[in-house]
């Protein structure tokens, strides 16, 4: 208990000095919210992969899909770093720094007032990120529950309530640049912990080859395909369909949350681009890769996952039994985990709050000083809102850990994916499509909560049903382009000429110095 209280105390005063040191580049909105444009390969990348990977994906949804498709889990970490960060940072990264830059923008919701010369879509767009960020902020602690009861055998509501005090703190002195870097520190604590844990938890199977053919002799009666053996270690798993929708609610749908692209504009140089591009995926990697596949081997530590309280109780019942030293780490890890996301989030539903809704609602004119007060107070705010669902949603059972992410991801990634994809290559792209993307999106999914049971079978799953709604906004933002009214020419090529700008190269190839 020692080691684990000392391991613990020495995390969060860390966090907390980082906050503190980190205040001097807070003092504009720019510095608040960017970083000034001017953070590195190794923050950026780190940033871009910590607020992509918290406790959601370490217990909930490592639990939920290692429990159904078993080693085939492993796709969706896969599916993560290479299309949730790889080609993430390819297709998006160079454009959008260079496109939000010359528009002037900090958020996403800016970015397409100015890109579509619509106040009416800047004011949409921040509504629906303030709306849909509260459930996916609230399931960041609920992977910290039964964790922290077996590591501490503390009340889960101090865990929240410490957790989202201490990531206020650092958030609020500190802004982007204190969450860059604790980012950093933390992704290297979830790097090291995630090989520990794998090494750790397989070694009492046997280790790989023995967990490999145990699990290879699990079957459940309750699949439709009936008892097949090594169905779970077999190369797509049980469930291919289902499968392939999970890759692509959490793996394309980074494209359209705003706290993922967010972290493209304040990239330094066309240097960092390479590098981010590189370090991100290799995090991912090893983070979401590893993450679900220690989750395929669930099956061999519970034989019904109703027995440990659900889904959301399958991979802290596989790490029982630890040794203290290692079970701290992975304390600190999935602590690591959440506040580094949540940081994430919190900033930037407080900065689109209120940059996209205070200011230009406001009859007078807001300074940067009255801005950055109103930011810090909103951060708080949206802490507390967060801790207060979480509880109640812990208290009450509301709903797994999966289901409040996919409802969250499939109304924000099916509203923003398409309109910005296609705002930053396509110059045909309307504000009509825009508008009908975030109706189109918010609509089926808030449906999908209320009257599930209406649905298609295949698309009551929240998960399935935002990796639907995403696949056709890619589609209907370009038919709806042309079958509207083009935009106006002339400001439609100003805009775009930020990609022209010769250096050497057209800066849609190189951001220059």
């Amino acid at each position: 208990m020692v080691i684990k209280i000392v391991l613990l105390v020495a995390f969060f005063a860390l966090m907390v000095t980082v906050g503190v040191l980190c205040r001097r580049s807070a003092t504009d909105v720019n510095g608040f919210v960017l970083g000034g444009r001017a953070v590195g390969p190794w923050l950026t990348a780190f940033a871009y992969g910590t607020s992509y990977f918290s406790a959601v994906i370490f217990v909930g949804y490592a639990g939920q899909f290692g429990w159904k498709f078993g080693m085939a889990s492993t796709w969706i970490g896969l599916g993560n770093a290479f299309i949730g960060s790889l080609l993430a940072w390819v297709i998006l990264g160079r454009r959008t720094r260079l496109m939000t830059q010359h528009l002037g923008t900090a958020t996403m919701p800016e970015f397409f007032e100015k890109r579509f010369t619509s106040k009416a879509l800047k004011i949409f767009a921040a509504v629906i990120i303030f709306i849909f960020m509260i459930p996916y902020t609230a399931s960041l602690y609920n992977g910290l529950s039964r964790l922290f009861a077996m590591a501490f055998n503390i009340d889960y509501s101090v865990c929240i309530i410490a957790m989202a005090a201490l990531t206020a703190v650092y958030v609020i002195v500190g802004g982007y640049m204190a969450t860059a870097v604790n980012d950093f520190i933390q992704g290297i604590i979830m790097l090291a912990g995630i090989a520990a844990v794998i090494v750790a938890v397989l070694n009492r199977n046997g280790g790989l080859m023995g967990s490999v053919a145990g699990l290879a002799q699990v079957t459940d009666a309750s699949l439709e395909y009936g008892e097949v053996p090594g169905i779970f270690t077999s190369f797509f798993g049980p469930d291919p369909f289902n499968l392939l929708c999970v890759v692509i609610l959490t793996s394309l749908g980074t494209w359209g949350l705003p706290q993922m692209v967010g972290k493209f504009y304040a990239i330094k140089s066309e240097k960092a681009i390479g590098k981010g591009t590189i370090i991100s995926t290799l995090f991912a990697i090893i983070v979401a890769g590893g993450c679900y596949f220690l989750g395929g081997f669930s099956r061999l530590f519970v034989d019904d996952y109703t027995t440990v309280g659900g889904y959301d109780g399958l991979v802290p019942a596989m790490l029982e039994g630890l040794p203290d030293l290692l079970m701290g780490v992975v304390v600190i890890l999935v602590l690591s985990a959440s506040m580094s996301t949540l940081s994430s989030l919190v900033l930037t539903s407080s900065s689109t709050f209120t940059i996209d809704l205070i200011k230009p609602l406001s009859k007078k004119e807001i300074s940067e000083k009255q801005q950055l007060v109103i930011m810090r107070v909103l951060i708080a705010v949206f802490v507390l809102i967060s801790a207060v669902i979480a509880l109640l949603q812990y208290y009450f059972n509301i709903s797994s850990i999966a289901q409040l992410m996919g409802i969250s991801w499939g109304a924000l990634a099916g509203a923003f994916l398409a309109p910005f994809l296609y705002g930053l290559y396509w110059k045909r792209t309307t504000k009509a499509a825009c508008c009908v993307s975030f109706v189109f999106g918010v609509v089926v999914m808030i449906l999908n909560m209320v009257v599930r049971s209406a649905f298609p079978a295949f698309m009551q799953s929240p998960v399935n049903c935002g990796a639907v709604v995403m696949l056709i906004s890619i589609v209907l933002v370009p038919v709806v382009s042309l079958l509207t009214p083009k935009p106006d020419e002339k400001k439609t090529e100003e805009m775009f000429s930020c990609y022209e700008a010769q250096i050497s190269v057209p800066t849609k190839e190189h951001l220059g110095k």
